[in-house]
């Protein structure tokens, strides 16, 4: 067995504003190669309906897949192919704009008017960047779960972990997203494929992403407070990304820790990024703005 050592845990930046949502950026805009094939992942969470209602309206894509991840309140969709929806907690939508789709997302808090969920943005290679756009929209129910004999549960959305297999299918990136619970004081290996780009996202608790019996040093990143001294434990908002390996070791805190673990095969080519279409050459991004402007971007209906 080979350890995945730990790169860097990056600190996520203060909270932003998208389309109107406060919402915090684990990464994304410029770190495309250290995650491909992945491009961006957003966590908006709030309590405040304030800081939600404005949503995500009318926007295109291009050349992308986006993963939404709803853990509390709600999310109703809506496209330019008149597909129409809402996801509710633990519910996941893989849309795949491929040539092109105008699309909006609003959020709805719960009772209490909490809204919590991610999006991850995927890329897609060039031979699938113009593809017919599709959604896998998947209820909860539909998400495989997993516990081991210690408590760690797992939510298997995409890809094979421990003997179950994610429902989400047919995704370019063939990645791995998962959903991982390590209780209070644990210490877990996972296994991850040795070809693949590999990061963590904690979001609730704390714990230390590496083999407690051999430390390491660790590069530490901290957007928001750079002359702050380096840290070596994950806390929520953190962000670690993993070198080359086939597994990692996670070492949970007092309060246990609950983290996305996402992986996926590198595209490995050249990309051109203008806000939501992500294409491979400067004449592609200038194309699609030009098709946005003369209404010939949808090209599937």
């Amino acid at each position: 067995m080979s350890l995945r050592a730990v790169k860097q845990i990056i600190e996520t930046t203060p909270t932003i504003e998208g389309a109107g949502v406060k919402l915090q950026r684990a990464f994304g805009f410029g770190k495309t190669k250290e995650f491909d094939p992945f491009l961006l992942l957003d966590d908006f969470r709030n309590e405040n309906p304030e800081d939600y209602a404005a949503g995500f309206p009318w926007h295109p894509h291009r050349g992308i897949e986006t993963i939404t991840y709803v853990l509390a309140g709600s999310v109703e969709h809506g496209d330019s192919l008149g597909n129409r929806g809402e996801m509710t907690a633990g519910d996941v939508q893989w849309m795949t704009a491929g040539s092109g789709i105008l699309h909006q997302e609003m959020p709805k808090g719960d009772k209490q008017g909490r809204m919590h969920g991610f999006q991850l943005w995927a890329n897609l290679p060039s031979s699938l960047k113009m593809t017919d756009p599709r959604y896998q929209d998947i209820p909860a129910g539909a998400i495989p779960e997993v516990t081991d004999d210690d408590g760690t549960h797992v939510r298997v959305i995409c890809g094979e972990f421990w003997g179950k297999r994610g429902p989400v299918e047919g995704v370019a990136a063939d990645p791995n997203y998962l959903d991982i619970s390590v209780a209070p004081g644990h210490r877990k290996r996972l296994k991850v494929e040795t070809t693949r780009n590999a990061f963590a996202y904690v979001f609730a608790g704390s714990g230390t992403f590496r083999d407690a019996s051999h430390p390491r040093a660790v590069l530490t990143e901290q957007t928001a407070k750079p002359e702050a001294p380096a840290i070596y434990d994950a806390v929520n908002h953190s962000l670690v990304l993993f070198d080359r390996g086939d597994e990692i070791a996670v070492q949970a805190g007092e309060e246990g820790i609950r983290f996305l673990l996402v992986s996926g095969k590198p595209i490995e080519e050249p990309v051109a990024w203008y806000g939501p279409i992500v294409m491979n050459t400067q004449q592609q991004l200038r194309q699609a703005v030009g098709e946005l402007q003369n209404g010939t971007f949808i090209k599937h209906r």
